[in-house]
C-alpha cells in the first residue's frame, strides 16, 4: 500500500470555525518560507499587518482531517532589537502578542488593524540547525509569550553533511517545547512536523518560561511589580515574564507606552534600571542579553555532539538530491516522466501490436450480414475493445504507478511539480496520472482517484480528459504526418498544453479555489514486494470489468444496429451543423465521429470508408484535415474513459464532461479552421 501518514485525534476535529491559526515565525534563511510553500494551497491571501510594514501570507492546510490557517510572518531576529534595528518587526510582534485586538495602550495609534486576523493559537518556530545556538535565543524569547511552540529544526541535511549531530529529543525536553526535524526545501518531515502542530493545538500547552539566571531575576523584581499591576497588566495585556523583560532591556515601544499612559510608573521603571545597571557588572539590558546568549551557548553544547553518528546510507543521499533538490531535483522527475512515455509510446504500444492488433486483425474478414452475426460481431468488439485498454495500457502502466508509489519515488515527485500544478488549482499527486493520461485516460482517473478526492478529484479527471491518449495519438500522427508535415504535428500536439491550462483556468471559476494546501509526505525509500504490488494493481483494474465492460458492449450494439438498419443517412443528417456548418467538413463524416466514442482508431478507418478513399488529400483540403485532426483529438472521450467518469463523480459530473469535451473541440477547432482558411 501507499505510504500513509497517521493523524491521531483528540477531541473534536479542528476545521472551519474550530480552524487553529498557526503563526511561521523564523531568522533569515532558517527556511520558514520553504515549509510555507511546501504546504501552501493553490489560494494564498497576502496582507500587510496594520496596513504598514511587510507584508504576510496566509492559506488553509489539511492536515489528516483537521486544517490549520497557516501564517507566513515576515522574517525577524530576537525580541531584544526590534525597536532599534528593525522597526517594522513591532507590527508582528503585536500580532503575536495581540492578533487585531490590540489593548488600550495600542488604541491610539494612526496604524490600526485593516484586516480582521486573530492572534496565532499556535507559533512554529523555524531554527536553523547548522546555526542552532543564534535560534536558540529566539525560542527562549517565545518561550516567554504564554502560547503554545512547536519547533522545526530545519536543513537537518547540512548539518549531518558538517558531520553535526543534534540530540532532538534532548533539545525537546530542554526548552519544553516539539522539535520536528526537518529538510523543508525536499518536503522531509513537514507531515510529521504539522500533526505535532495539530496536536499542540489541542493540547493548548505552553512551554514554561525559563528565568533568566538568578543574579539577574533579584534585580527584575521591582520591574515586575510594576508589570503585574492591575491597571498596567490590563492596559498592556501582556505575559507578565515577557513584559519585564522587553522593559528591562530597554525595548523603546513598551517603554515609551508606558511613560505615556503611566509616567509614574515609567520613572519608577528608569530607577529600577539605574539601580540594577549599578550593582550588576553593565547595563541591565545587556546583561540580559549576555545572560540569554550564554543559556543558549549552555544549551547548544548540551545537545549537539560534532563527529561521530551514524550519516544516512550515500544512495539515499544521492537519490534525494536526484528527486528533491530544489535546483536540480526536476531532473529526477523528468526521467520519471520519461520513464512513463516510455511506456506510453514503447512498451504499450509493442503489446498492443502483440495481442489486440493480431485480434483486430483475426477478427476484420467477419463482417456479419443478418442481425445475429452483427449482435455477436458487436460483442465481440466490445470485448477487443476491454483488451485494448487492459492487456497494452492499464496492466504496464498501472504497476508502474504502483511500484513508484511502493518505492517513496512517486511522492517526491509529486512534492517537485507541486508547485507548477498550483497554476490549475491542483496538487502535485496528479503528475504521473497525467502522464498516464498519454497512454489511456481510464487507467490515468482510476490513478487519479487513488491520490486526489474532493475538488482536486473532479478538476483533474475532467482534465485528463483533454490528454491525447496513444489511440488519439497515432491518428495524429498518420494522418497529420502524412498532410501536413511534422510542424503541423508539432502544432496539433502543442494545442493540448493550452487546451488544458485555458480548461483549468475556466474549471476554477466552476469549482472555486477552496482547495486548501496538502502536506506531501516523504516516506522512506522502500523496495516494494510482489504481494502489495499484484493486491494494488488489481485494487486499481477490477473496476475495468465490472464498469467499463458493459458500456463498452453496449454501445458497441447499439451503434452495430444503427449501421445494420440503415441509420447512417440519419445520423450524417442529424450531424450535420456540426460536420457541415460549423466545422466544414463532408457531411459523410458524421458517422466516423460518431463511431470514435468506441475506439479512436475506429474514426480513422471509417473515414477511409466514409469518404471511398485511401487518399484524403483529393477529398480533403489541409484545412478540413487539420479541423478534422483538431476536433477528433478534443471531442467527447472514449466510451471507456465516460464509464470511469461515471464511477469517479457521478452522472452529472460525466454528462458535463461530455459537454465541456465537445464545447472545447467545436471552439479549438473553428479557431483552428478559420484563420487556416484566410491563409490558405
Amino acid at each position: 500500500m501507499p505510504a500513509t501518514h497517521t493523524f491521531p485525534l483528540a477531541g473534536p476535529l479542528l476545521r472551519g470555525s474550530r480552524c487553529p491559526r498557526v503563526a511561521l515565525i523564523g531568522q533569515p534563511r532558517a527556511g520558514k518560507s520553504c515549509i510555507f510553500k511546501a504546504a501552501s494551497s493553490t489560494v494564498v491571501h497576502h496582507e500587510r499587518l496594520a496596513g504598514v510594514g511587510p507584508a504576510y501570507a496566509e492559506c488553509q492546510v489539511e492536515v489528516g482531517l483537521e486544517q490549520i490557517s497557516l501564517v507566513d510572518l515576515p522574517s525577524l531576529d530576537t525580541f531584544h532589537e526590534l525597536a532599534g534595528n528593525m522597526p517594522n518587526a513591532t507590527v508582528v510582534l503585536k500580532y503575536l502578542l495581540w492578533g487585531d485586538h490590540w489593548p488600550t495602550i495600542a488604541r491610539h495609534e494612526s496604524h490600526q488593524p485593516e484586516t480582521a486576523f486573530a492572534a496565532p493559537d499556535v507559533l512554529l518556530l523555524v531554527m536553523d540547525a547548522t546555526a542552532l545556538e543564534r535560534d536558540l535565543e529566539l525560542a527562549l524569547e517565545l518561550a516567554q509569550i504564554g502560547k503554545p511552540l512547536v519547533i522545526a529544526l530545519n536543513r537537518m541535511d547540512e548539518a549531518r553533511s558538517k558531520r553535526l549531530f543534534i540530540n532532538v529529543r534532548a533539545l525537546s525536553e530542554k526548552l519544553g517545547a516539539p522539535v520536528v526535524p526537518t529538510v523543508a526545501h525536499m518536503g522531509i518531515g513537514l507531515a510529521d512536523l504539522f500533526s505535532t502542530v495539530i496536536r499542540a493545538a489541542h493540547e493548548k500547552r505552553a512551554p514554561k518560561p525559563q528565568p533568566p539566571s538568578p543574579h539577574i531575576v533579584e534585580h527584575l523584581a521591582p520591574i515586575t511589580d510594576i508589570v503585574t499591576q492591575a491597571a498596567v497588566a490590563t492596559a498592556f495585556n501582556v505575559p507578565a515574564t515577557f513584559f519585564a523583560l522587553q522593559l528591562a532591556e530597554n525595548d523603546d515601544y513598551f517603554f515609551q507606552e508606558l511613560r505615556c499612559h503611566f509616567p509614574a510608573e515609567a520613572i519608577a521603571l528608569l530607577d529600577a534600571r539605574d539601580t540594577a545597571s549599578d550593582i550588576l557588572p553593565r547595563p541591565l539590558g545587556e546583561e540580559i542579553h549576555a545572560d540569554r546568549h550564554h543559556r543558549a551557548a549552555v544549551l547548544y553544547e548540551a545537545v549537539t555532539r560534532p563527529g561521530g553518528g551514524a550519516l544516512q546510507p550515500r544512495w539515499q543521499r544521492w537519490a534525494d538530491e536526484v528527486f528533491l533538490h530544489p535546483r536540480w531535483g526536476f531532473a529526477g522527475t523528468l526521467a520519471i516522466f520519461a520513464l512513463v512515455l516510455f511506456f506510453v509510446f514503447e512498451v504499450s504500444a509493442f503489446l498492443d501490436s502483440l495481442t489486440v492488433a493480431r485480434l483486430i486483425a483475426w477478427a476484420e474478414p467477419w463482417q456479419p450480414t443478418d442481425l445475429s452475426g452483427v449482435l455477436a460481431r458487436a460483442v465481440l468488439d466490445g470485448g477487443i475493445g476491454l483488451l485494448g485498454i487492459v492487456i497494452p495500457y492499464m496492466i504496464p502502466l498501472v504497476v508502474l504507478l504502483v511500484l513508484l508509489e511502493e518505492s517513496g519515488i512517486m511522492h517526491r515527485v509529486a512534492f517537485v511539480v507541486d508547485r507548477g500544478f498550483h497554476q490549475l488549482g491542483l496538487h502535485g499527486g496528479v503528475a504521473l496520472p497525467f502522464l498516464m493520461g498519454l497512454g489511456c485516460n481510464v487507467p490515468a482517473l482510476a490513478a487519479t482517484a487513488a491520490v486526489t478526492h474532493g475538488r482536486d478529484k473532479t478538476v483533474a479527471a475532467l482534465l485528463i480528459t483533454f490528454l491525447p491518449c496513444s489511440a488519439r495519438s497515432a491518428i495524429l500522427l498518420a494522418l497529420g504526418g502524412k498532410y501536413l508535415g511534422g510542424f503541423g504535428v508539432f502544432c496539433l500536439f502543442m494545442l493540448t498544453p493550452i487546451v488544458v491550462s485555458l480548461v483549468g483556468k475556466l474549471l476554477k471559476r466552476r469549482y472555486p479555489e477552496t482547495t486548501p494546501g496538502m502536506i506531501q509526505e516523504i516516506p522512506s525509500y522502500a523496495v516494494p514486494t510482489l504481494r502489495a504490488l499484484l493486491a494494488n494493481t488489481w485494487e486499481r483494474s477490477r473496476d475495468i470489468v465490472t464498469i467499463v465492460l458493459p458500456l463498452l458492449v453496449a454501445g458497441s450494439v447499439v451503434l452495430a444496429l444503427l449501421t445494420h438498419f440503415g441509420a447512417d443517412a440519419w445520423i450524417n443528417l442529424a450531424l450535420t451543423p456540426i460536420t457541415g456548418w460549423w466545422l466544414g467538413l463532408p457531411v459523410v463524416l458524421g458517422v466516423p465521429i460518431l463511431f470514435g466514442v468506441l475506439r479512436k482508431e475506429l474514426s480513422l478507418l471509417m473515414v477511409f470508408q466514409a469518404l471511398g478513399t485511401q487518399e484524403l488529400a483529393g477529398v480533403l483540403s489541409t484545412t478540413q484535415i487539420a479541423t478534422f485532426l483538431v476536433f477528433l483529438t478534443f471531442y467527447v472521450p472514449c466510451v471507456s474513459t465516460f464509464a470511469m467518469m461515471l464511477k469517479l463523480l457521478g452522472r452529472r459530473e460525466a454528462l458535463f464532461s461530455v459537454a465541456l469535451s465537445v464545447g472545447a473541440a467545436l471552439a479549438v477547432a473553428a479557431a483552428v479552421r478559420w484563420p487556416l482558411e484566410l491563409i490558405l
